[in-house]
């Protein structure tokens, strides 16, 4: 078989001169008019977004490290920033100069990070911000997870959690650094988030983490008042929040959450439940063993005694409404009040309400009461302002509620017949009585009991409340001075001109009325309420301003005031106010129920104190089977049986006209005696004696 020659490739060696031809490339596809324009636009986009955003990316850093450097530079020490409050705070003290109550911002600024109790630091910031010694202000993960939050329980996402780093809350209580209101400071609009970057960056520059949450810690609202962790751990445990144990720690940490709703003072179970979520985290990021977590819940914190009794707050809030505005409600200063309150006489009167509508009153009954006692001089020493049910809101019926007080006011009409000169013994007459009004026609009073009695004694008259009786004397004595009587006792409030004036046609106050009680026990001398004694700055030993306080002047004279004393003390010994009784203990007082049984008083005294009582419906309802001599002299005589608890027996500063019969027998015995033994005499010496020159 023939082989098949072989061919030898040979590289052809190029010509002098020449340079070899390249091999034809392949021709790629033209593309069409369209395609081109998109890969054209691709292109120029891309390079125009790379552009844009590198130094967008540039500018904005250079813009941002500005405004950091702007807020770093405004920002003032550490020092300055730590009182947030807009005005002062008012500290009011009972008779013993122990604090019952709290009123305004309170604050105290000596607490930093480095001094209070290592567990209040930890509860906050497991609480609020558990990467807060990490981070640099910023937590982009807690931004995100809170707005993963909100989506999905279907707010808004800068609405419900925020996500903000003890920073980013240190900044929005610092308000950013700007002269604006609280409210527009709390606005959570994607403008201010964009503004706290910037000034918690600045923060984390310009201070120690330390100095951060030594801010927070003094600026932080904690509810009932209280301004900062210090503030709140006085107010709630009465220590310093340098000594509050782990219970204690986590209760105030919990309050961060919501401050009014956790509470320990409006809610002390929420508040314990609230604590032991605290708690919890406080295991989980390492700060407790599991057996401080088991103990700190087998024994929650409480609140301290002052704060458990919560005492005094209707007379706290009339004495910050009457002591003068400039040292309570408008100063910036903290201010101390020295006043005439009497915890024990509150308590007294507290419990007594309560027993009297638990026991005596229909279950559901939303009937108010109200209550004041104080001394003969007018010192206010407790006030009850209303029941606590829910709607009944914070209306201090003792001071602002104006209502017609009925057969209490006759006191003020016995007054001014005694004054005149008549006596407790004098006849008077209850029988149909009618009365021309200009301009109203013909009145005619009459009795509860719609009955006559004829001639009786005034004293009688005025024990049985017998209304054409205090009528009668009214118009015989003039109502003009039994309306300026009223007055000089401290009846501020506009009185009836009618003879109407007589039965408590007028609107007054439970406060006024019983003012006006205690100048009859004062012996016929003014004694108008006072709650207050002496202001001062806390801290500072001077006081600022003291209550100009005089004696009050003689309203009645002696004889007067000892015969009214005596007659209203007939009215519980033997008239419509015998429920208030206290058995060995003189009591004198008077019923009132107004026309349609819509208000119910019974105001009396002992030798030691003065107690109002009011009942009715705040909405102007009839009460139902309720006299002045029923269920308010119960609430009264269970209010001062428990107030002269261990107190000596006090005789009233009457003249019992009783006792007087004796002493005139004995004065006109010795005035005939003596006039016998003058005339006796000159007829001896007329006889035998020497005549006389």
């Amino acid at each position: 078989m023939a082989k098949k020659p072989t061919t030898t490739l040979r590289a052809t060696r190029p010509q002098s001169g020449k340079t070899p031809a390249k091999p034809p490339r392949r021709k790629k596809p033209q593309k069409g008019v369209f395609a081109r324009l998109v890969s054209w636009l691709f292109r120029t986009t891309f390079r125009v977004i790379w552009w844009v955003g590198i130094r967008t990316a540039v500018t904005g850093t250079l813009g941002m490290a500005a405004w950091v450097g702007y807020y770093y530079v405004t920002l003032p020490p550490m020092e300055e920033q730590l009182d947030g409050r807009a005005g002062g705070s008012v500290v009011l003290l009972d008779r013993d100069r122990e604090t019952f109550a709290w009123r305004g911002e309170q604050f105290d600024g000596s607490l930093r990070a480095g001094t209070v109790s290592p567990h209040l630091k930890n509860a906050v910031v497991a609480t609020e911000d558990k990467r807060f010694y990490s981070h640099f202000g910023l937590s982009p993960r807690g931004i995100a997870s809170a707005i993963r939050i909100n989506l999905r329980e279907g707010r808004g996402p800068l609405s419900g959690h925020g996500g903000s780093t003890l920073t980013q809350q240190v900044a929005k209580l610092l308000c950013l650094g700007e002269d604006l209101p609280e409210a527009e400071c709390r606005q959570r609009t994607i403008l201010r988030k964009i503004k706290e970057i910037p000034y918690s960056f600045a923060m984390e520059l310009k201070y120690e983490k330390g100095d951060i949450l030594s801010i927070y810690l003094n600026r932080a609202y904690l509810g009932a008042g209280a301004q900062g962790f210090e503030a709140a751990s006085q107010r709630y445990f009465g220590k310093s929040a340098r000594e509050v144990n782990v219970a204690e720690a986590a209760m105030l940490a919990g309050l961060l959450t919501a401050p009014s709703r956790y509470a320990p003072t409006n809610n002390l179970n929420r508040a314990q439940q609230r604590s032991t979520v605290v708690i919890g985290l406080m295991q989980a990021q390492g700060y407790l063993t599991r057996v401080e977590a088991e103990l700190a819940l087998a024994a929650p914190a409480t609140l301290s005694q002052a704060a458990q009794e919560r005492a005094g707050g209707y007379f706290a809030d009339w004495i910050m409404a009457d002591a003068p505005s400039f040292l309570t409600r408008d100063t910036g200063e903290d201010v101390e009040i020295l006043t005439t309150f009497d915890r024990g006489i509150q308590k007294a009167a507290e419990e007594a309400l309560t027993y009297v509508f638990e026991n005596k009153v229909r279950e559901g009954s939303e009937a108010q009461a109200a209550i004041v006692v104080m001394s003969a001089d007018g010192a206010v020493r407790a006030m009850v302002g209303g029941r606590k049910i829910d709607g009944a809101g914070l209306f201090n019926r003792a001071t602002q509620a104006s209502r017609q007080p009925g057969s209490s006011f006759k006191p003020f009409v016995y007054g001014a017949a005694l004054e005149s000169g008549m006596h407790p013994f004098d006849l008077v007459l209850d029988a149909p009585l009618t009365i021309d009004i200009p301009g109203s026609g013909l009145w005619s009073p009459k009795n509860y009991t719609n009955e006559f009695y004829g001639e009786l004694r005034m004293v009688d008259a005025m024990a049985n409340s017998l209304n054409t009786v205090a009528v009668r004397l009214s118009e015989q004595v003039g109502r003009d001075k039994v309306r300026a009587l009223a007055l000089d006792f401290g009846v501020m409030s506009p009185l009836a001109e009618g003879p109407a004036l007589a039965l408590g046609a007028s609107n007054v106050t439970l406060l006024e009325m019983t003012g006006a009680y205690a100048g009859i026990l004062n012996g016929g001398r003014q004694s108008l309420p006072y709650g207050w004694l002496d202001l001062r700055i806390r801290g500072d030993d001077q006081v600022l301003m003291s209550l100009d306080r005089t004696d009050g002047f003689r309203v009645l004279d002696e004889r007067a005031a000892g015969y009214l004393v005596y007659m209203m003390s007939q009215v519980v010994e033997i008239g419509s106010g015998a429920r208030a009784a206290l058995g060995d203990r003189p009591v004198a007082g008077k019923t009132g129920t107004t026309q349609g049984a819509r208000d119910a008083w019974f105001i009396g005294f002992t030798g030691d104190y003065v107690a109002g009582v009011w009942m009715g419906y705040d909405d102007n309802s009839k009460l139902t089977g309720v006299t002045g001599g029923g269920l308010p002299a119960e609430i009264w005589r269970e209010t001062m049986a428990r107030v002269h608890e261990g107190l000596p027996v006090r005789p009233l500063p009457l003249i019992d006209p009783n006792d007087e019969a004796p002493r005139i027998v004995n004065e006109i015995d010795n005035l005939v005696n003596d006039v016998s033994n003058t005339l006796l005499g000159d007829l001896i010496n007329s006889l035998f004696g020497k005549p006389r020159r």
